[in-house]
């Protein structure tokens, strides 16, 4: 298969989703948020990685209209952080400021419902502070305690939205916390939904635990 990465800032790019694509064959591209998005007839599937910006900015509104062509033409299409909130808007569903960011390593409970293949508990990392409802129609991939949603699954697993950040290593993660190393330190919420990066990038094993589970994942959506 040949996927479109859709990367919408410099430091933050496909990190561990690049490796899994090359190790099991497939071949990829890169548009960048400043390059006129993909045809579809392109590409065999769409990924739309995180970022800085709001899902309304206007500097997004080619691709706002590319997730809607995707989801309309079938085309699989997997979304992390800025990418699965503008799937979830296009798909209907509310997307907000959340009660509490969320950034370091955090416990995450699987939906007695949830589609995927995972355990029913793990450790995932995350670097969030807007959630979006679950759409009309798909399934919750489970809960943090701060995050009831922390992703989802629609049109039997064609489409995949995730909160957490399965793809990171070390080095995306620093380069991530980089971008705003203070950008939650006046926020309300509890220090336990806040890690500070030293303590995030302590134990490099995590990443490589995360891995396993990105594998998982992957295979099962483009499967489907």
């Amino acid at each position: 298969m040949h996927i479109y990465f859709l990367q919408h800032h410099a430091s933050l790019g496909p990190a561990r989703l690049e490796d899994w694509l090359n190790g099991m064959g497939h071949s990829h591209n890169v548009c960048h948020l400043d390059e006129a998005p993909p045809r579809l007839a392109d590409c065999d599937a769409l990924i739309l990685l995180d970022g800085p910006q709001s899902e309304d900015a206007p500097a997004l509104a080619r691709e706002r209209k590319l997730v809607e062509r995707a989801l309309k033409g079938g085309k699989p299409l997997l979304g992390i952080g800025l990418g699965a909130r503008l799937i979830a808007r296009a798909l209907g569903a509310t997307v907000s400021r959340g009660t509490y960011p969320e950034v370091g390593w955090h416990p995450l409970t699987l939906a007695p419902e949830s589609p995927f293949d995972l355990p029913e508990r793990f450790e995932a990392f995350l670097w969030q502070s807007r959630i979006f409802g679950l759409p009309e129609e798909a399934l919750p991939l489970g809960a943090t305690p701060a995050g009831p949603l922390q992703g989802f699954a629609w049109d039997a697993g064609r489409v995949v939205g995730l909160q957490c950040h399965l793809e990171s290593t070390a080095e995306s993660a620093a380069a991530m916390l980089a971008l705003s190393p203070t950008a939650f330190a006046a926020s309300s919420s509890p220090t336990t939904h806040l890690q500070a990066p030293a303590a995030i990038l302590a134990e490099p094993r995590r990443f490589d635990r995360q891995a396993a589970l990105l594998d998982r994942l992957l295979a099962q959506w483009l499967s489907r």
